[in-house]
């Protein structure tokens, strides 16, 4: 499947687009999909940001039937350097926020899909906001062989904490691990697997050995290997996206938007979930071991 990007900033041609693909409109579940629709086996997909997404197996034709110009996109600039090895990168999102779970994602990136990456503007997802993330990361997700894995709050306070199996960073070893395992057997084969440092590759080592699954692949460890690498740069986009719907999933159950991150509005809306549901909820949503536990309790002379 080829993916043509185009931004289009003018709303005429963003109407005469859809007034031409009018009898072929479809619907789309993303909510900054403005217009779908398929021809020819292309699906097309306008965005609230004026970007318009061609895919398909020849997509070509029908963005010159449109009127634009299908345009190399090799020579595009990028500040993630391009790797042109098949590599693995893997990367996490949620470790540092009180509430969510952790989301761990690996992905596989050959070289023929750095111009596809490069069109969409992917790049370390702390430099591209919500959403953005939001908008591109369900395109990743399709066109990307990838594994995800998430450790909901219920399941993290089981299993992370003084006395039990692990600790903060012996769970996220366990979680890398497992998700780079299953994308190997999916049958991809990378001359690299790069994880996003957070820990020392001695401590990482020491920490696997007691997984269950392992793999003889070397592994290499980068201190913001988001911002070098375009598999791990996808692995954060994706996991960040997980991570934020995962978040709005959370909250609706119990009435309350719930903030990313570990500061002061987390205590207020945890001292909230306490007093009108309990810490039995909070613990289904929020990683208890944090210190705003403790600081949401004390707002509320608990």
């Amino acid at each position: 499947m080829d993916t043509i990007v185009i931004q289009v900033d003018e709303t005429k041609q963003l109407t005469r687009i859809k007034k031409e693909l009018a009898s072929y409109q479809m619907s789309s579940s993303n909510p900054y999909v403005v217009f779908a629709a398929k021809k020819e086996g292309v699906s097309v997909l306008i965005y609230t940001s004026g970007k318009v997404v061609f895919q398909g197996k020849n997509p070509q034709p029908l963005v010159k039937t449109l009127g634009f110009s299908v345009v190399k996109n090799e020579e595009k600039t990028s500040s993630i350097s391009n790797q042109n090895l098949a590599m693995i990168g893997s990367d996490e999102v949620g470790n540092g926020s009180y509430f969510g779970g952790i989301t761990v994602v690996a992905s596989f990136v050959d070289p023929k899909d750095h111009p596809f990456l490069k069109e969409l503007g992917v790049n370390d997802s702390k430099t591209l906001t919500d959403r953005k993330i939001r908008e591109i990361a369900p395109l990743l997700q399709e066109k990307i062989a990838h594994k995800s894995l998430l450790l909901p709050p219920s399941k993290y306070n089981e299993v992370v904490g003084k006395g039990l199996k692990h600790n903060a960073v012996s769970v996220k070893v366990a979680l890398h691990n497992q998700a780079i395992y299953l994308l190997l057997q999916q049958g991809v084969s990378p001359k690299k697997i790069v994880i996003d440092a957070f820990t020392s590759q001695k401590n990482y080592e020491s920490y696997v050995k007691k997984e269950k699954n392992h793999f003889s692949n070397p592994l290499t460890f980068e201190e913001k290997a988001e911002g070098k690498f375009l598999a791990v740069a996808v692995s954060s986009i994706i996991a960040r996206y997980l991570f934020l719907k995962n978040l709005d999933e959370l909250g609706q159950t119990v009435g309350f938007s719930l903030p990313s991150g570990a500061g002061s509005k987390a205590d207020d809306v945890a001292s909230q979930i306490i007093k009108k549901h309990g810490l039995t909820t909070l613990a289904k949503l929020a990683k208890l071991h944090f210190k705003n536990t403790e600081k949401a309790k004390k707002l509320l002379n608990f």
